[in-house]
């Protein structure tokens, strides 16, 4: 009983603070969507626009979105409370700064 009660206490933390990400496309636009309830802040950064940090709206259950026109494909990663975060994604690619960038591909 002790052993389950500790597996269940070492797992139940770090499961709650993972961050999971995923998109929606609806119509001409794609909000992606970011689920950290831990997180305070969280900004995005695309480069739509040059990689400016944009804000990303808290919902229900720590649910941060940012939505943005369906255009072109574009590189993103997100700026959680001051950090840089690059969730798992599908499609990414090495930056100049030694880390990675999600990368965004519209079904065009």
């Amino acid at each position: 009983m002790k052993s389950i009660v500790l597996i269940l206490l070492l797992l139940v933390p770090s499961l709650s603070a993972c961050a999971t990400h995923f998109y929606r496309i609806q119509e001409d636009v794609v909000t992606l969507v970011l689920r950290d309830p831990d997180a305070r802040s969280v900004m995005l950064a695309t480069s739509l626009d040059g990689f400016d940090l944009s804000p990303a709206v808290r919902g229900a259950s720590g649910i941060w979105e940012v939505t943005l026109p369906l255009t072109k494909s574009f590189r993103y990663f997100y700026r959680v409370d001051g950090e840089i975060v690059v969730p798992d994604c599908p499609l990414k690619e090495d930056d100049d700064f030694g880390s990675q960038n999600c990368i965004f591909e519209p079904r065009l």
